[in-house]
């Protein structure tokens, strides 16, 4: 059986924490920022943990 290739553009995307969790940024961040508030856009720079339903499906991808 050959090796699992890993999903280059999830492994973009996607990173791993330690504990195993899938950290993820928001969209919505790269352009027609002057219609979105000071906030919104602010609120935007975070990362986030992907969904639960997801991240089977992500690390699989990532070649885990």
């Amino acid at each position: 059986m050959p090796k699992m290739k890993t999903h280059r553009g999830a492994a973009k995307r996607f990173k791993l924490t330690g504990r195993g969790k899938v950290k993820k940024n928001h969209a919505y961040k790269s352009h027609k920022l002057e219609k979105k508030t000071s906030r919104r856009k602010r609120n935007l720079r975070h990362a986030d943990l992907a969904s639960s339903a997801d991240v089977k499906r992500i690390k699989r991808m990532l070649g885990m």
